[in-house]
């Protein structure tokens, strides 16, 4: 099977069966998802939606945040992980956005980046969700289920999976496929335990060509011994 085989169907699948595929964070608009997405880092979607109704009602705006300290905002996040990082670069985050950006979440990448605590995998997340970005933010599931079903080679790196993700992926559909890659990830194809057998790209998975070739060779193996 060809690289482009490969794309063309597990692309088709998720078109015809997962035609929307969304974020699983909870917000109301960009501010909140940029505080959600900057809380999910290391930590599961679940846990961050349980913590941020409190944290949100305590500081609804970037104003409010910015205008508290770390120390203040650390009860409402204690229960996600490395609370006292995120705690800072919260406060710091919604201080630069108000004293540079007049507390809008800016739309360009380059300028989200430029906010403490938010990488190219935050930007991309939130530029993707809210402005439709053609971006492929790439988090611990995609670069897993890239690789183990065979949409990148040799990559080593988020940034060396996205780049070989947006060079394969039509530009319209990264922002969802992003997201059918998470949730695939999240629910089929899991680090431990893929579901194979539940899985509808099963034809096109590089792992489960792989695994049936070996489960073939032994029982090819298995016949000779028996034969002797």
């Amino acid at each position: 099977m060809t690289l482009k085989q490969r794309y063309d169907g597990i692309i088709g699948w998720f078109s015809a069966n997962m035609p929307v595929a969304e974020s699983e964070l909870r917000y109301d608009n960009p501010y909140q998802l940029l505080v959600a997405v900057m809380l999910s880092a290391q930590c599961t979607d679940k846990r961050v939606n349980m913590t941020t109704p409190a944290l949100f009602e305590a500081f609804p705006t970037p104003q409010a945040m910015a205008a508290a300290t770390a120390e203040e905002i650390f009860p409402y996040i204690r229960s996600i992980s490395y609370p006292n990082n995120k705690a800072r670069n919260l406060a710091a985050m919604a201080r630069m956005l108000c004293a540079e950006f007049g507390g809008e979440v800016p739309s360009d990448l380059a300028a989200l980046q430029r906010l403490p605590g938010v990488g190219r995998k935050t930007a991309n997340v939130v530029g993707a969700v809210i402005w439709h970005k053609e971006v492929m933010p790439v988090d611990t599931h995609v670069f897993r289920v890239s690789a183990r079903i065979g949409l990148t080679r040799g990559a080593k790196t988020p940034l060396q999976t996205e780049l070989q993700l947006e060079k394969n992926i039509p530009r319209h559909l990264l922002p969802v496929a992003h997201h059918w890659l998470i949730l695939h990830g999240r629910y089929v194809c899991t680090a431990r335990s893929p579901r194979c057998g539940e899985c509808g790209i099963v034809a096109w998975c590089r792992h489960h060509a792989e695994q049936t070739k070996r489960s073939e060779r032994t029982a090819a193996a298995a016949d000779k011994q028996t034969d002797i």
